[in-house]
């Protein structure tokens, strides 16, 4: 937890709090109408860009939030475009119109009602993933396992679903700020415990799959962006995790040496990029055209399955012999020969398909892992 209740001088109503599970900011001063703010850092590291707080008192009034340190933020390029979500109800997030300038993000908002909650994205907390791990545990064809604890005593939660041949690892959260990415992993385990639909029951004939929800649960909880509870960033832990710094991709890991790995979906946001899209494995030693190309036709695949995803935007492909094989991704196409990826979804929208209420979503994020697995469905033989 980044802070404990604060509120403003005697001679306004208004309290800002973050003291909650994924909490995060710090109250610097209150002007008026006028409220500055400082996100807080993920413990021991200088990662930060999360927020998620709420405002008491404030019906009736229109007030201006000031993000001061924005600026120095893991990722500042990513502000320009970005738009906050406000909620009064923490089931609904609509963009509010936001400025970055100088270093300061800054949004105004005319609360209707005394409380209302402000998110770099719709939040989904710790007690989301316990009510989700819970209801998915008591399906049929589902086995619950916990593959091990986080540094803070919390459970790495896994599912093994289907029984085919295939073995398949979707996993999230390791960046725990980036929460649209358990909201996709909630999609996925609707669709992948749907016992009427003649997808899954094709899927699960063919795959094993194993889901873990949230590496990171800790991070979570503390309203992190990055890291873990020792300010370590899980996804360079890949090559040579560890007990004392990344156990929970030590228990992932030794899991899936355990089982093989045919396909591995790592699944995250990204600050800046207005569009979702997969990074691959390019620049492992083992690189073949033949195994590349099979990541390829996936994503084409995919383009053409929805309009929510598109391959003309992303990341750049590493030169031959310079992947970064402490990256999930890369250890994993370099470990197993696995068909590996990394889907990266805004916290903007997806141009290309814009929504002006809600931008990107909680529920694009559940359809777009649908889409997923449908399109998985139509090359798992080739894999």
């Amino acid at each position: 937890m980044n802070d404990r209740p604060m509120t403003a001088a005697a001679t306004t109503p208004l309290a800002i709090n973050a003291a909650f599970d994924g909490g995060n900011i710090r109250l610097v001063r209150v002007d008026g109408d006028r409220i500055d703010l400082e996100i807080v850092k993920d413990r021991d590291s200088d990662y930060f860009q999360w927020f998620y707080f709420r405002v008491a008192g404030g019906a009736g009034r229109t007030l201006t939030y000031r993000i001061l340190n924005a600026g120095s933020s893991a990722y500042p390029f990513g502000w320009p475009g970005y738009k906050a979500r406000a909620s009064t109800d923490r089931q609904a997030w609509r963009m509010i119109e936001t400025r970055y300038a100088d270093g300061v993000l800054e949004f105004d908002f005319t609360a209707e009602t005394d409380l209302a909650w402000f998110a770099y994205f719709a939040p989904y907390t710790m007690e989301m993933h316990a009510a989700l791990i819970a209801r998915t545990a008591l399906l049929p064809g589902v086995t619950h396992r916990e593959l091990g604890q986080s540094l803070d005593g919390q459970a790495i939660d896994a599912f093994t679903i289907g029984t085919g041949p295939k073995q398949v690892w979707i996993y999230g959260r390791q960046h725990p700020g980036e929460s649209m990415t358990e909201w996709w992993m909630e999609g996925a385990l609707e669709r992948l415990t749907d016992s009427a639909d003649p997808v899954t029951a094709t899927l699960l004939e063919k795959a094993t799959f194993h889901v873990v929800p949230n590496m990171n649960p800790d991070g979570t909880y503390r309203g992190h962006l990055r890291t873990n509870a020792a300010g370590v960033n899980l996804n360079r832990e890949w090559a040579t995790p560890s007990a004392e710094k990344s156990p929970e991709v030590l228990c992932v890991r030794n899991a899936m040496d355990a089982t093989g790995v045919d396909v591995a979906m790592d699944i995250h946001g990204d600050e800046a990029i207005p569009a979702n899209f997969i990074a691959g494995y390019e620049g492992i030693p083992s690189w073949t055209d033949a195994h590349g190309e099979k990541f390829y036709d996936y994503g084409r695949r995919l383009a053409a399955h929805t309009p929510d995803f598109q391959t003309e935007k992303g990341y750049p492909k590493s030169a031959p012999g310079t992947a970064n094989l402490s990256m999930s991704t890369n250890q994993l196409a370099e470990r197993f020969g696995a068909v590996s990826m990394t889907l990266e979804m805004p916290f903007k929208d997806h141009d290309a398909n814009p929504d002006a209420e809600y931008g990107w979503s909680p529920e694009r994020s559940k359809q777009l892992a649908h889409a997923m697995l449908e399109t998985l469905a139509d090359v798992i033989d080739a894999i």
